[in-house]
C-alpha cells in the first residue's frame, strides 16, 4: 500500500486517521503541525499527504502551496481533511492544488476508499 503523512493538530483525529489507514495496510506518520509535516515531506516524499486546513503556525493550505511550488513534490497527491465545510473553502484548497477534499466528520470507509484511490494513482478527483 502507500506511505502517508498526516498533519492535523487534533490528536484524536490524527489517531483515528492513522489507525484507520494502518488497518487498511498503509504506513502512516502523523504530525501535529504544518511546519513539521513540510520538513518530513521534503526529507522523504510520501505517496500521499493528508492535511488539515487549520493548524497553528503553518496552515494546511500554506503547506499545500509550498508542495506545489517544489518540482520534487509537485505531483504528490494531497487530501485536505478539514472541518471547513464551505464551498469557498473547498474552492480555495483546490485552486491551491488539493487533489481531493474531505470534510470532518468523515466515515472511515470513505477515507479509506479515497486514500486507496489516490495512492493507486487515480488523482484529481471531483
Amino acid at each position: 500500500m502507500g506511505r502517508i503523512i498526516v498533519a492535523d493538530d487534533d490528536e484524536l483525529v490524527g489517531k483515528i486517521v492513522s489507525n484507520t489507514l494502518m488497518s487498511a495496510g498503509h504506513a502512516v506518520g502523523w504530525l501535529p503541525d504544518g511546519a513539521s509535516a513540510l520538513s518530513v515531506i521534503r526529507n522523504r516524499p510520501p505517496d500521499l499527504v493528508i492535511l488539515d486546513c487549520n493548524m497553528p503556525g503553518m496552515s494546511g493550505i500554506h503547506v499545500l502551496q509550498q508542495l506545489r511550488k517544489d518540482e520534487k513534490l509537485y505531483e504528490v497527491p494531497v487530501l485536505m481533511l478539514t472541518a471547513r465545510t464551505g464551498r469557498q473553502d473547498e474552492n480555495i484548497a483546490r485552486f491551491s492544488g488539493a487533489t481531493d477534499y474531505l470534510r470532518k466528520p468523515f466515515l472511515p470507509l470513505d477515507l479509506v476508499e479515497r486514500v486507496n484511490s489516490l495512492v493507486a494513482g487515480n488523482r484529481w478527483t471531483l
